[in-house]
């Protein structure tokens, strides 16, 4: 028990913010542009869901979550930490459950194109992964190869994915499909506070605003 408390957080963390976001860059030049698909499916599932197509808006994201699984964390990330291979077997099986919600509509919100709190703040987290994210790098003198991008990288893919569930979904179903991609992003939230990223407040800032309009949904369906 004491050899394990002797640990700090940054002992699990077997590589350097320079190697790290090296393999985020990498990941951008090499599927360049896929980036304009992958961004258009991202808008085309917020425009759905707000036009009460929840159940197609679902289904979206489903071959990204798969597709950052395998060419991100199993053929790069798990070359970094032994971690990336259970960590993209939870991406693929988040893609199933988004495919499963899709096809049998469990947990779909009927009022999702009316707008409440918990709504907006969706909107607001869906945007912030689709739109934010990706400048960030840019803004900040990087190269646009540097950009995190919805569908490509993992923690915009969970981010936008988070306000997607969170405008589409109620009930059970919302908090299971917030489980990975909110486990995902308070793993990388760490990982980039261990880094020196201020990247690290921003995620964080993003998993409390998901959590309120998650419990604000839930107490509102129930009235």
């Amino acid at each position: 028990m004491n050899a394990w408390t002797s640990y700090r957080l940054q002992d699990f963390i077997p590589f350097t913010a320079e190697v790290y976001f090296r393999l985020l860059e990498r990941m951008g030049e090499t599927f360049w542009p896929l980036h304009l698909l992958t961004l258009a499916l991202g808008a085309a599932a917020l425009a759905l869901a707000l036009r009460h197509r929840p159940r197609l808006a679902c289904l979206l994201p489903a071959p990204l979550w798969a597709f950052v699984a395998v060419a991100f964390f199993f053929q790069r990330y798990a070359a970094l930490n032994w971690a990336g291979g259970y960590v993209g077997n939870a991406f693929i099986a988040q893609a199933v459950l988004l495919a499963m919600l899709a096809l049998t509509g469990w947990g779909i919100d009927k009022a999702s194109s009316r707008i409440s709190p918990p709504v907006v703040m969706g909107i607001a987290i869906t945007l912030f992964g689709l739109i934010i994210m990706p400048l960030t790098a840019p803004l900040s003198g990087g190269s646009w190869y540097q950009a995190e991008v919805f569908g490509i990288h993992a923690d915009p893919t969970a981010v936008t994915t988070l306000g997607l569930v969170l405008i589409m979904l109620r009930g059970v179903a919302l908090w299971i499909a917030a489980i990975i991609p909110t486990l995902w992003l308070l793993i990388s939230g760490l990982t980039l506070q261990v880094l020196g990223s201020t990247g690290a407040t921003t995620l964080f800032a993003v998993l409390v605003i998901a959590l309120v309009g998650v419990v604000w949904k839930s107490v509102a369906s129930k009235r």
